[in-house]
């Protein structure tokens, strides 16, 4: 029979939005879930009825729907159950009930089996198999429907369910990094998501231990405490992902950029001085996601305790507060953690010294997590425990990995409280790809794994260095506290030097351990900032740096905390170009610091480098006169910005035309697996920078180094290093390309031509960076540094460029740094407009205008 489908239409949108304007009203998410479900059941069951369908098939709810929770845009999933293949009349209908359930506007997801295909789909697929544990009886033959129940019922094997469960959330949780933390989680998939509750519950359910969290804790496989919290975690997640379906108006699970400020402010978040509302949410969030993980962990081995009795371990003596059983270490008397509260540390202290133990019982986790509430001023004052907290950061074994431990069981946060007041505090600067307390892990496990010969390979020079500092542990206490002021607005660093020095006072640490400690947090950005901003070889900034750290202890420290602090921010922020910027300056440093400094700096170094290049170039069989003509034309500023390598280079490449007419391009491989060298020389033009990065840009390749040079007859000899914007091996034929194509540009004087426009990405969109343009002269008031923030994209080199050509500026040196979705560039500049105050400021106002996105 035809159906009603507009009438029906306009009933079902009509219910849809009484339900969400009550929930807005009284925030009940059980009662919106459950009225949803009972909407459409009644929906269903009435055209089940109206369909004539045959007496003995069944109409059935499976997956959530069969839970009797229906989001505001969660799929429908149907099982129309048959005792025997669907007839052509029975198909027909079928059919047609879906068609008018599309028209409606609902989404179905359904299946027509018999009991016999519901057992061997399930049998196949764990996935079918746990949407059939959930079938609910809607429609149709109830006798057809108990007996497919008793049959799956019996051919459900409980343990090997649970086994495949536990495989399927390993591999969901890869998928997903393993991390709740990503910028945009999956609320339902990622760990800590709605997914890993359900786990339980499915476990549960088909283990007989209940369907609730009142059934789990009377089944014994949560505690009291455990069922209110499961409840909690529940609330939260139900709550997000029913506002979150509403605001977006479709199915949707990720917490998008998109949606996150909206969210908040439903929330009733609002921007403070330290934290914006979105962060705020995502704070609550992170939190919510970080217990629940620990939460599922937990009731899982409660759960195979009770399925797997034979694998029960006969506990082991091991001390008077420990025993052992199998690889995991459990207390004697779980009361004993608040009792005796300096047992917290000597269980992690335990797991460090014992490599081959896995962790802790379930018993003794849920323990230690309620024995948090003891760790209180007394606590934090106790020598005994302040002395077991520095053997954790002292040992050889199981750093990362307690600490880790103790921040999912929030126990380093209650030690730390600044600590725990970042846990879970994302940063919404495009470039930190972690919370504050999972950045600061992360710092730790790199500086962890410079101890460690297995990564000798992948770390060599920190490697090296690590080995000869002495006390290492204490860079791992500057991690701990290098970001622990984040969130408390105005500098971060100098405000977490005051924690940093009141932990080493009342740690017991020397004088002269405490002041390096306190050192590298108050420095920890420094050395990536002059690395990345300024001109390291210039003799002047070396100076300058290492006064800053005076000796060699503090630079090795500051470059170790640097290299794992940059590489601990986020996957895409670290390159070679990084690594190698940062080991130039450390090891310009070094030898300052340890060098002779009777010779004047400059006059010292230019003299060794054209020495060394001069001894490379007899290697090539030219003559000891062969550099004159050239580098008559050069000033000492071309030899305090080149090095030996490309001194030589550039003297081969132009010593027999020096007087060419036509430009030189030459390219190379770069040190970096996916860098190229470009030297060009022509004739010097006022807009050659402008055409440069514009030709780079639209050829692939980003600049992250350029040196540009006037010679004393009117010259440009300019050096860049590019990177392949798609991180690919560069080959012979994109050299080749590069000195054609740009020797014929650059001959037939084509006008700067700009890279093609690009969208922004979403993360731009809606968190925007504000540009910020700075002009200043530099110290020797000759020349003048432009310093620019500014969102990156494709083309922004060529933007700045072509505007400094418009204003008559020369461009002298170019520091390229990305951080992620954010520029920050640094120039060393010239020109009449710089001179002028007025004409200055117009500059710096254009460029604001051209750097908006």
């Amino acid at each position: 029979m035809p159906f009603p489908v507009a009438a029906l239409r306009q009933q079902c949108k009509a219910q849809q939005s009484a339900r969400e304007t009550r929930y807005l009203q009284d925030n009940d998410a059980p009662a919106l879930l459950r009225a949803r479900a009972a909407d459409v059941d009644a929906l269903l069951s009435e055209l089940w009825a109206a369909s004539s369908f045959p007496v003995a098939a069944t109409l059935a709810a499976v997956g959530g729907y069969g839970r009797g929770e229906l989001y505001p845009a969660s799929d429908i999933d149907l099982l129309i159950l048959l005792p025997q293949p669907a007839s052509a009349s029975t198909a027909r209908k079928i059919d047609a009930l879906l068609a008018c359930l599309w028209d409606l506007g609902l989404e179905i997801g359904h299946s027509v089996r018999t009991i016999d295909e519901c057992l061997i789909e399930a049998a196949a697929d764990l996935s079918i198999q746990t949407a059939l544990s959930e079938a609910r009886f809607l429609a149709g033959n109830s006798k057809n429907f108990n007996r497919f129940q008793k049959n799956f019922s019996r051919h459900l094997n409980v343990r090997s369910f649970f086994d495949a469960k536990l495989l399927e959330q390993k591999d969901r949780h890869q998928r997903h990094d393993e991390t709740p933390y990503n910028l945009e989680p999956n609320i339902k998939e990622a760990p800590g998501g709605l997914r890993d509750l359900h786990t339980l519950l499915w476990i549960a359910h088909a283990a007989g231990f209940g369907t609730t969290w009142a059934e789990l804790a009377a089944s014994g496989m949560v505690s009291p405490e455990g069922q209110v919290l499961g409840q909690q975690l529940e609330d939260f997640l139900r709550h997000l992902r029913i506002r979150l379906h509403l605001l977006a108006g479709r199915r949707e699970e990720r917490l998008r950029f998109d949606y996150q400020r909206a969210l908040a402010e439903r929330y009733g978040y609002t921007d403070s001085r330290e934290k914006l509302a979105s962060e705020q949410l995502m704070q609550a969030y992170y939190r919510n996601a970080k217990t629940l993980v620990m939460f599922n962990a937990i009731v899982l081995q409660n759960m195979e305790d009770a399925l797997f009795p034979e694998n029960r371990q006969h506990a082991r003596d091991y001390d008077a507060d420990f025993e052992l059983v199998g690889n995991q270490l459990a207390i004697r008397r779980l009361e004993d953690f608040k009792a005796r509260p300096q047992l917290i540390f000597k269980a992690f202290r335990i797991l460090q010294q014992n490599p081959a133990l896995q962790g802790m019982t379930a018993p003794t986790l849920r323990s230690l997590w309620h024995a948090r509430q003891v760790i209180d001023d007394t606590f934090r004052a106790d020598q005994n425990n302040r002395a077991l907290f520095l053997e954790l950061l002292q040992n050889d074994n199981g750093v990362v990995s307690e600490f880790t431990r103790m921040n999912q069981l929030d126990i380093l946060g209650a030690y730390l409280p600044n600590f725990g007041r970042i846990v879970g505090q994302m940063q919404h600067d495009l470039f930190h790809v972690y919370t504050v307390d999972q950045h600061t892990l992360q710092v730790l496990r790199n500086l962890r794994r410079f101890t460690q010969s297995e990564f000798a390979h992948e770390y060599p020079e920190c490697s090296r260095i690590i080995n000869e500092f002495e006390r290492p542990w204490l860079l791992y206490i500057a991690a701990l506290f290098h970001d622990i002021a984040k969130g408390r607005g105005g500098d971060h660093s100098e405000k977490g030097t005051v924690d940093a020095a009141e932990f080493c006072s009342q740690h017991g640490l020397s004088t002269d351990d405490s002041e390096l400690v306190v050192w590298l947090v108050r420095q920890h950005l420094r050395m990536s900032l002059i690395a990345q901003k300024e001109d390291t070889h210039d003799p002047e900034v070396i100076t300058r740096f290492a006064g800053l750290v005076g000796d060699v202890r503090h630079l090795q420290a500051l470059y170790l905390l640097t290299h794992a602090d940059i590489r601990g921010t986020s996957p895409k922020v670290w390159n070679e170009w990084k690594g190698k910027l940062l080991a130039d300056l450390y090891h310009a440093t070094l030898h300052h610091l340890s060098g002779d400094t009777d010779e004047p700096a400059a006059h010292g170094i230019i003299a060794e480098r054209q020495a060394e290049a001069m001894r490379q170039l007899r290697f090539f069989a030219l003559s000891d006169t062969v550099h004159e003509r050239l580098w008559s034309q050069l000033d000492t500023v071309y030899f305090l910005r080149h090095s030996a390598e490309e001194i030589a280079w550039h003297t081969r490449a132009l010593h027999y035309r020096i007087h060419n007419q036509q430009p030189v391009v030459r390219a190379r491989l770069g040190e970096l697996s996916n860098s190229v060298q470009v030297m060009v020389y022509t004739l010097d033009q006022p807009d050659l920078f402008a055409r440069l990065a514009g030709f780079f840009a639209r050829a692939g390749y980003s600049v992250v180094d350029a040196k540009i040079h006037t010679t004393a007859h009117g010259y440009a000899l300019d050096s860049f290093i590019l990177l392949a914007v798609d991180a690919q091996e560069v080959q012979r034929e994109t050299l080749d390309y590069i000195e054609h194509e740009l020797e014929e540009h650059l001959r037939r004087q084509l006008p700067p031509e700009a890279p093609a426009p690009v969208r922004l990405s979403r993360q731009l969109r809606h968190f925007p960076i504000k540009p910020e343009v700075r002009i200043r002269p530099d110290d020797k008031g000759t020349q003048y540094i432009l310093s620019l923030v500014a969102a990156d994209r494709p083309g922004l080199l060529y933007s700045i460029a072509q505007t400094l050509a418009e204003h008559g500026v020369q461009v002298h040196t170019a520091k390229i740094a990305t951080l992620g979705e954010r520029a920050e560039d640094v120039f060393l500049v010239s020109g009449d407009d710089l001179n002028d105050p007025a004409r200055r400021i117009r500059l710096e106002t254009v460029l604001m205008e051209r750097l908006q996105v």
